[in-house]
């Protein structure tokens, strides 16, 4: 199957390119090799690249010729570092998805693999001694600013249990980043009614692994503990470390992307997948193995916040696991060690 990968020359991207060559798919690359994501220079591609941006109608219309399906992974990721972000990612992620879901219903493709995010959930769910499930509210800078990085239960205030959360879990945006992605599934969605086309909307966890982006403002927590790791700091712990996630290996991520390809997906219709690997960590115990891996110094706790950050997200996957017969292979211990090799 000819198929278009968007942001083909990113992190997960070539993870995407490589899977989607070993089972036999013939690709075409479009990527605009933005210089705050590329510092280090791109690698050469095993397939067609055609540099340009996604929201570059023309270019995005050639793109298509011939194409039967599209993996859209372009897009500015991280959560930013600050308002000033705000256009960017609107711009980047939302206008680019729109062009592109215009070109392909020009084009009568009808066929696409979105990558979206854990983010659009917000926060995750808690379990409340007695409220039993509940979605805990956006956390304040004054309960932060005062150490109580725990959301309570919305309704009683009580401590909650963290719980894996569903794809029919209600979407809850809490900064420019997940409110784009969340935007990108809408209007994919939208494009699925119009169109009769199908989409799978994978909801990527904590991505991790080899080529991840580094010293940039958008890196992911890995890669920015490895690179303090490197020159010889201690990886620096937002809050207390305590923060639940879901850290994926990009090349679970990757045949996941590419079994959705042939998703059982009804027409017109988007169906979500969350990507996570089943096994919740903290952020603290991520930066542990990375220390220890590398021979580095233990973690520094820090005490510090973002407010857009969200203290618990972690993934129940069982769709993806039930309806695609997907299972992540990469063991953490064997992820973390090959990580701190080859980054």
């Amino acid at each position: 199957m000819k198929v278009l990968l968007t942001g083909g020359a990113g992190f997960i991207g070539r993870h995407v390119l490589t899977q989607l060559a070993a089972v036999g798919h013939d690709v075409r690359v479009l990527d605009s090799l933005r210089p705050d994501v590329h510092r280090g220079g791109v690698p050469a591609l095993p397939a067609e690249l055609v540099k340009a941006d996604v929201r570059d109608a023309d270019a995005v219309q050639s793109a298509l010729a011939g194409v039967e399906a599209v993996c859209h992974l372009a897009a500015k990721v991280g959560l930013g570092v600050d308002v000033a972000d705000l256009p960017d990612y609107a711009s980047s992620n939302d206008l680019g998805t729109a062009v592109l879901l215009a070109g392909m219903a020009r084009a009568g493709i009808g066929r696409l693999v979105l990558a979206s995010s854990m983010v659009v959930y917000g926060e995750g769910l808690g379990r409340c001694p007695e409220h039993a499930q509940v979605r805990p509210g956006p956390r304040t800078g004054a309960a932060l600013e005062a150490g109580q990085f725990e959301p309570p239960c919305p309704v009683c205030g009580l401590p909650l249990t963290p719980a894996l959360i569903a794809e029919s879990a209600c979407v809850d945006p809490r900064n420019a980043y997940a409110a784009s992605k969340s935007a990108q599934e809408q209007l994919a969605a939208s494009w699925a009614r119009l169109t009769g086309a199908r989409v799978a909307a994978l909801r990527y966890h904590n991505v991790y692994g080899p080529g991840m982006p580094r010293d940039t403002p958008y890196a992911g927590v890995a890669a920015i503990f490895l690179s303090a790791l490197r020159s010889g700091d201690a990886a620096q712990v937002y809050e207390d470390g305590g923060q639940r996630r879901d850290f994926v290996h990009v090349r679970d991520v990757a045949t996941a992307t590419v079994a959705a390809l042939d998703a059982p997906v009804a027409s017109a219709t988007l169906r979500a997948y969350n990507v996570g690997s089943g096994t919740p960590r903290t952020v603290g115990e991520m930066a542990a193995a990375l220390s220890l891996a590398v021979a580095g110094p233990s973690p520094r706790i820090t005490g510090a916040y973002r407010l857009g950050d969200v203290r618990h997200i972690t993934a129940d996957s069982a769709r993806l696991r039930a309806e695609l017969g997907w299972r992540p292979v990469v063991d953490f211990a064997d992820g973390i060690a090959e990580l701190a090799r080859v980054h």
